[in-house]
């Protein structure tokens, strides 16, 4: 089972596809999702998204100036004010 994850930005679509772990910095620090992780939401400080593939297990990253994400049901959302590849 793996975690679907969504990410916008103000500018529209970011990403969107499956996911086995995501780390963000949320307000009060790092923070690892991972499926059946309890529902979550928190505002998103500026640093790194990291969405970790399942298949090929490839890290994909962005930067993010901030924002916010939720989770619930194993469905990932953020929405970040900016996002750029890294």
């Amino acid at each position: 089972m793996a975690l679907e994850v969504d990410i916008v930005d103000t500018n529209g679509p970011v990403w969107s596809g499956p996911a086995d772990l995501v780390v963000a910095a949320a307000g009060s620090g790092q923070i690892g999702i991972l499926t059946g992780h309890t529902p979550v939401l928190s505002v998103l400080r500026p640093g790194d998204v990291r969405v970790r593939e399942p298949e090929s297990r490839d890290v994909l990253r962005w930067y993010v100036t901030g924002g916010f994400f939720s989770v619930d049901s194993d469905q990932v959302t953020i929405v970040a004010d900016e996002a750029s590849a890294v």
